[in-house]
């Protein structure tokens, strides 16, 4: 290519993108509307199907406050057994331009699937569509059947997808898992709440597959990230990472209150009650396991383990992530090629309050946590240790509240006392567990 031609295209691709915003539209949908309207903000559809119709790539689809009742799948149970959808996301944006189905300022649309009656599993909002950005929503109460007990969960959020956000979103009260990536890559879930999920009906033990989020993803598709994400009072796990075959990474997020019935302290047999179950293939020896990243995460008050390996092949990092009052804080239990059990990970900066003994990480490689120190990890370290409060409002940018819970106090211990593992720091080293000073 010529030095001529090189230099006009550089100078109109700035003209190009400005043309192709410029050409972006804004569409409307809200519970009251018709979807014979103009989708307009004066005249807005009623559907996400409507409005899927009409948006092309860059486009944003506003959904103004209120409920929107499902109460039918898209099409009909070809059996007990199958799995069908309330909304299907099946149109792609493009790189730099996501089709953006964003909740409308101020306002909380609520996407509630309580009144189906679909006889098999259901998924509440299925995307299939790459370059997707959701908002903002609300989504509950995805069903299961109480005469159908032969299916596992239903979800709220299913997703097969790639270079998908999903943001701000609030999932709780569905009959399984608020948000589950099946396959799909560099999907972010960032500042979304997931709580009070719980599938009774499961066939194999009620509240065994309510997760708050999950990522089983096949092998060839990494860079999912949960991010910034809180999990709590599902009757599963707080995050579950089994059968995922290409790594994903769990970050400044936390989970709690999990394996009891949502609301109380009653244990659930079936449920498993961990806080962030990092890996795992069906508690078998798999030779193309990967390495998922847990890192300036909290977990606290689950049933089981707060930080679980999950019989996991080989060493996952987690790095500088807190845990307390659960069953077992830090559980490495891994899986050795013959099958037998051995303790596997790579823990940096953890804090934990609990003895070593109490631990499960002996032989792992361990060095600069709490219990491999002579620091203290007495209360009077911490600015707070409240259990309370955790589920608070998120600031108006939907990061995390700031709370005192854990955090060392100015003078604390546990300050500087961690190992440059590369990621960033304020002092001379890094503090113990999630949270700087």
């Amino acid at each position: 290519m010529n030095t001529s031609l090189t230099l006009r295209i550089a100078l109109a691709l700035p003209l190009l993108a400005a043309i192709t915003s410029a050409s972006a539209a804004t569409w409307y949908i809200a519970p009251t509307g018709n979807d014979s309207a103009a989708g307009t903000e004066s005249a807005p559809w009623k559907s996400l199907a409507r409005a899927q119709q009409a948006a092309q790539p860059g486009d944003t689809v506003y959904l103004r406050g209120g409920t929107y009742p499902f109460t039918a799948a898209t099409t009909s149970c070809a059996t007990r057994r199958a799995t069908v959808s309330a909304v299907v996301l099946d149109k792609s944006g493009a790189a730099g331009q996501p089709i953006r189905y964003w909740a409308y300022p101020g306002e909380t649309p609520i996407l509630d699937f309580a009144a189906m009656k679909d006889d098999c599993r259901v998924k509440g909002i299925d995307v299939t569509a790459d370059w997707i950005h959701l908002k903002g929503l609300e989504v509950t109460g995805a069903p299961q059947q109480p005469e159908n007990r032969l299916n596992h969960e239903s979800w709220g959020v299913w997703i097969n997808a790639s270079h998908g956000i999903y943001e701000q979103l609030n999932l709780h009260h569905n009959m399984g898992p608020g948000l589950f990536i099946k396959d799909g890559s560099d999907n972010l879930v960032l500042n979304s709440d997931s709580h009070h999920n719980y599938d009774p009906y499961t066939s194999n033990g009620a509240g065994q597959s309510a997760d708050g989020f999950g990522a089983h993803i096949s092998a060839g598709h990494p860079g999912n990230v949960f991010r910034g994400c809180r999990a709590w009072a599902n009757t599963d796990d707080g995050f579950d990472l089994i059968n995922a075959y290409s790594p994903v990474t769990i970050e400044t997020s936390w989970a709690w209150d999990h394996g009891y019935l949502p609301g109380t302290r009653t244990a659930l047999p079936a449920g498993n009650g961990n806080g962030i179950k990092a890996g795992g293939y069906s508690g078998k020896y798999v030779a193309n396991g990967v390495k998922h990243v847990v890192r300036f995460s909290v977990a606290f008050g689950n049933k089981v383990n707060g930080f679980y390996a999950n019989h996991h092949p080989l060493a996952l990092d987690f790095h500088n992530n807190t845990a307390f009052g659960n069953g077992t804080d830090f559980n490495m239990l891994g899986i050795a090629p013959d099958g037998s059990p051995v303790n596997l990970g790579t823990l940096r900066n953890n804090l934990s309050p609990a003895p070593k003994a109490s631990q499960k990480v002996a032989g792992t490689d361990s060095a600069n946590n709490a219990w491999d120190l002579p620091v203290s990890v007495a209360e009077g370290e911490f600015e707070s240790v409240s259990k309370l409060g955790w589920d608070a409002p998120r600031k108006p940018d939907g990061s995390l509240p700031d709370l005192p819970s854990f955090r060392p106090r100015a003078g604390s211990a546990l300050v500087d006392k961690g190992v440059d593992v590369g990621l960033p720091f304020k002092g001379k080293a890094p503090d113990l567990g999630a949270f700087e000073r």
